[in-house]
């Protein structure tokens, strides 16, 4: 049999990208949904309009002196034009500072309660994840004080509405930062560091996210999403995670576990299996994620395939090589994937 052809697949998921990125959440950050950055976004408005309103006061006080009527140039002498210390324009100085100060006291105030009010939840956080950037993608780990309760999962955090949730963050290379916009304000990923926030979801919805630090060149296509659902279907979907994936029926898929260990192995990790990489996400229920990629790309077998076999086409310089696997390879290997659910 011969290869594939990792240029058909890898175009056909470039076709895919531009839907993918129409399917993407708005990371507009005028309107919030959480706690974490409601006080923020009054915050902003705030500012903003205050902002406005002294460039509005600045601009026609400053048309108003363009523009007032003043004697003709024939009709003044010599005298009138020498400079002179005028007292009467000392009392603008005076009515400036008098109104600017108290403006300024009342911002500052504003941005010291807000920034307290976001520090911490009202409540403790029941649920702890653990992020760790990577470029360029996002590995998560959920904490528990049970250890049997303990797992990793990738680009797709999942959280209770109306709880208040940790995030720690990690970095394993270069400088990133997390950033929510619906949801929390930004928080810079330090290496050798750990940075905690928290952020809440007061609506079930999906709510895109992005490194929002240069870190480079794929930098733009660093993004992950966040569901938030109610505590019972989170409760769910965890107990769904910590589940080992069913053993693979089909003698195809079957040999499709072979050549994953074989091939994929060494980076990428599927719990119940020989596969223990940590380079690269963990794979264990890679088909109940709705991404490929951290966000690059729909989850769609089409676009696997063309992540599997051409992936520096698409995301170059990430740690994922093209592997040019043989095309009875490749289906063992996609059959496989389909069972991880």
């Amino acid at each position: 049999m011969t290869r594939p052809a990792p240029l058909l697949f890898g175009g056909l998921a470039a076709l895919a990208m531009p839907v993918a990125a129409r399917a993407d959440r708005s990371m507009a950050y005028f309107h919030t949904v959480g706690p974490a950055a409601d006080p923020i976004t009054r915050l902003g408005w705030g500012l903003g309009i205050i902002s406005i309103l002294v460039i509005v006061i600045i601009v026609a006080l400053l048309l108003g002196g363009i523009f007032r009527r003043r004697a003709p140039l024939s009709q003044t002498s010599y005298e009138q034009l020498a400079v002179h210390r005028d007292a009467g324009g000392l009392s603008w100085i005076y009515i400036g500072v008098g109104v600017s100060i108290p403006v300024l006291i009342v911002c500052m105030v504003w941005t010291l309660v807000t920034t307290a009010a976001v520090i911490h939840p009202r409540v403790s956080p029941t649920v702890t994840i653990d992020v760790t950037a990577s470029q360029w993608w996002w590995g998560l780990r959920y904490d528990n004080r049970d250890p049997a309760r303990v797992f990793t999962t990738a680009n797709e955090i999942h959280i209770p509405v109306g709880q208040p949730v940790r995030i720690e963050l990690a970095s394993a290379d270069v400088i990133h930062s997390f950033w929510i916009p619906k949801l929390a304000g930004k928080m810079d990923v330090i290496p050798g560091q750990t940075n905690v926030m928290w952020l809440q979801a007061d609506q079930p919805g999906i709510y895109r996210g992005q490194c929002a630090v240069f870190c480079g060149a794929e930098h733009a296509r660093m993004a992950l999403q966040v569901v938030a659902e109610s505590p019972g279907d989170f409760v769910a979907w965890q107990d769904h995670q910590l589940s080992v994936s069913d053993a693979p029926q089909s003698a195809l898929a079957q040999q499709g576990v072979t050549v994953f260990e074989t091939r994929c192995g060494a980076c990428h990790s599927v719990r119940g299996t020989g596969a223990g990489g940590l380079v690269g996400p963990d794979l264990t229920h890679l088909m109940s994620r709705s991404t490929l990629a951290a966000g690059l790309l729909p989850n769609t077998p089409g676009n696997l395939a063309g992540w599997i076999s051409s992936a520096q086409a698409l995301k170059p310089g990430s740690r994922m090589p093209n592997l040019m696997l043989a095309g009875p390879e490749l289906s063992a290997v996609m059959a496989y994937l389909d069972t991880l659910r």
